[in-house]
């Protein structure tokens, strides 16, 4: 949520000199100013946000540059660069690796969903081939191991626990050698919640690291609590070897930038949590993280994404598909299937050039996500003729009052799903011509010809925070120049 109207704010700004018909001191001050006002509004410290805007007219010197620069870009960049400098400590976190038995202790504040966090830590893992474990060692709160028991049930990840034994030591030690035995490569330690005030559960945090070894310490910070983040990240730190952050709770009202004193300890921010879900996860990157807080998308995250839930030998046969323009409803079906195993719908779409977080408010993204399910329940009602044709006229009456029975959906709801599979059909259209290509790059006059196919599909918005026509096809080069497009492409080396 703060995120959003961070990334919202920020993006005006630019937006504002963008649209400047001559870039002059006044209007580099104006949008700095603004920039500032905006960070400041989020809670980051004065001196960071100070530094930032000295760093950023140091850099962007307009008497000196010559009249063929371009000015927009060069401001663009610098503040990019510079938010980037903020956020980054520097220097990599620990990264467990397959095979190779990795222990992982959580500590942190009380309340700031620590034991929530260890399961979506151990689930990111284990949907990239990890085989996580996880072990509560929290005896002072009631009801953190019945948490932790119904996270990892509904994970599908082993658990170890105890409701007789009050000494976390003891409970530690043994879940990390049953764990052990059992060939787990990252085992997962979640510890009590303490402050900075408690002597007696800081000694008992000491107790337990020294007894598991861990080879991360992470802190689970809430990026609800401010300022205070530092002293308290401090005190843990003298404590334990903390090795890196996580932030949670970022969907919030709260203001974020406090977590961006953590900084300060030098130790590095590995995820941030963006809500309740499993799937509300996100690994902190920086570069990637301050394209999307620009509006300027993440095509390496959204690639990623992609690759994930298409498998490889599907992707040469959609995107064979997609240049034939052909648009069947099996196939609006299939890219529904996609999109909901991506994740949050909001997360996928502000890895797109063009695309603010504001867009897609919170409730709205449920919203779309129901929506696209109910589509789906209506769909699994017609039969393969329906689905695999691209004839609308095939849909009369009597069918529709089948589905709609069938499905148990008013007649409405299915001529609004007709409705949108008509227009994605016209949109899928105007793909038709795409060229795929076979082998090695893709040819400068290729990559023009789909530049332009692309151009009349995109939402002007889009089209223009991208950079026109020219940064469409800069954009097609960078993407035809990487070896994963040409693997979505069903080109490359097999």
């Amino acid at each position: 949520m703060v995120l959003a109207q961070l990334g919202g704010s920020i993006s005006r700004a630019l937006q504002q000199m963008s649209n400047a018909t001559i870039i002059d001191e006044k209007v580099l001050n104006e949008c700095l100013n603004e920039i500032t006002r905006a960070l400041l509004q989020a809670d980051v410290q004065f001196k960071l946000v100070r530094d930032m805007q000295t760093n950023i007219k140091k850099i962007v010197n307009l008497d000196d540059l010559a009249a063929g620069h371009n000015k927009r870009k060069i401001i663009q960049q610098a503040i990019f660069n510079e938010l980037c400098k903020m956020l980054d400590p520097g220097k990599p976190s620990f990264t467990p690796k397959k095979g190779k038995t990795s222990v992982v202790m959580f500590v942190g504040l009380q309340g700031s969903g620590k034991t929530t966090t260890c399961t979506k830590y151990a689930y990111y893992h284990q949907k990239k081939g990890w085989k996580p474990a996880l072990v509560c060692a929290d005896t002072f709160r009631a009801g953190a191991f019945d948490q932790l028991k119904q996270n990892a049930t509904k994970a599908k990840i082993p658990f170890y626990g105890s409701y007789m034994e009050s000494d976390p030591v003891k409970i530690a030690v043994e879940g990390v050698e049953r764990f052990k035995k059992e060939n787990c490569d990252l085992i997962i330690v979640d510890t009590s919640g303490r402050h900075k005030q408690e002597a007696a559960l800081f000694e008992e945090m000491r107790q337990v690291s020294e007894a598991t070894k861990p080879d991360l310490v992470l802190f689970v910070m809430d990026s609800s609590i401010g300022q205070a983040a530092f002293d308290q990240a401090q005190a843990f730190k003298q404590s334990v070897a903390v090795g890196a952050v996580i932030v949670t709770k970022m969907d919030g009202h709260a203001k974020g930038g406090g977590a961006l004193k953590l900084l300060l300890t030098k130790s590095p921010v590995i995820f941030i949590g963006t809500g309740e879900h499993m799937d509300e996860f996100e690994v902190f990157d920086v570069k990637p993280f301050v394209s999307r807080l620009l509006g300027m998308g993440d095509w390496s995250g959204f690639m990623d994404k992609i690759h994930e839930v298409v498998p490889m030998d599907q992707q040469p046969e959609l995107l064979q598909k997609l240049s034939e323009g052909n648009f069947t409803l099996r196939i609006m079906y299939e890219q529904f299937q996609n999109i909901l195993k991506m994740g949050p719908i909001g997360q996928v779409f502000s890895m797109l050039p063009g695309f603010s977080a504001e867009l897609m408010p919170k409730g709205r993204e449920k919203e779309s996500q129901a929506k696209i399910k109910r589509y789906m329940t209506m769909m699994d009602s017609m039969t393969n003729e329906e689905l695999d044709s691209s004839n609308p006229k095939l849909m009369n009456e009597s069918r529709i009052m089948r589905i709609a029975r069938g499905s148990g959906r008013h007649l409405r709801e299915v001529m609004e799903m007709l409705e949108e599979y008509k227009r994605l059909a016209k949109i899928w259209s105007k793909m038709k011509g795409l060229k795929i290509p076979k082998k090695g790059e893709m040819s400068a006059l290729s990559r023009n010809m789909n530049a332009q196919h692309m151009s009349k599909v995109l939402p002007p918005q889009m089209l223009k925070q991208i950079g026109g026509m020219g940064g469409l096809q800069s954009l097609m080069k960078q993407m035809g120049s990487t070896k994963d497009m040409m693997g979505m492409f069903g080109g490359g080396d097999k």
